[in-house]
């Protein structure tokens, strides 16, 4: 299915829209989310991406990432994505922005301004098999440990949110757990 994609600015202001698989072939920079699922002992659930994914298929990342469409808010659009990918709800926060961009192996470019969000899992994760192989909790400390011994196993853009914003994750996951 055709999806086209909030194309931005440096600055995250949009400038128009693109269609989702050409936004990724030519590196256009556009507005994306990311969201943490933390259950009350503070682990964080980690999603296997489906080997049918169009790119980091077999990967593991945080719970759920996607793009608003034009004309959609990010936090309505990550609530829908949420629903899409692990067929769940939660309350989600606003915890940091992040801007990255990679080159991906199948040729890919990854360019994006993150919006990325914590919720407190309150229903249950059903993973929807086309987008998610599996699910884990672990706490952040195991998921640290586990990333140092085999970082490869990981999609990009988690890696960079780890190691670029690990204290805004720590503090936004202590914070989710006490909600």
């Amino acid at each position: 299915m055709k999806q086209d994609l909030i194309l931005v600015d440096e600055r995250n202001r949009a400038v128009g829209w693109g269609e989702k698989a050409n936004v990724h072939r030519t590196g256009l920079l556009h507005r994306a989310f990311s969201i943490f699922l933390v259950d009350p002992s503070g682990r964080v659930l980690l999603q296997q991406r489906s080997r049918a994914k169009y790119h980091s298929g077999g990967l593991w990342a945080n719970a759920c990432c996607g793009h608003p469409r034009p004309g959609e808010r990010t936090l309505p659009a990550a609530r829908r994505r949420l629903g899409e990918e692990l067929n769940t709800r939660a309350s989600l926060r606003f915890a940091f922005r992040a801007r990255y961009r990679t080159e991906l192996s199948n040729g890919l470019i990854e360019n994006e301004i993150v919006y990325v969000y914590f919720g407190l899992v309150a229903e249950p994760i059903i993973p929807n098999p086309d987008e998610v192989a599996a699910v884990v909790w672990l706490t952040l400390a195991d998921l640290k440990a586990d990333l140092a011994r085999r970082p490869r196993q990981y999609a990009y853009w988690f890696r960079y949110y780890l190691k670029n914003h690990f204290a805004a994750i720590a503090r936004a996951a202590a914070l989710t757990k006490r909600v």
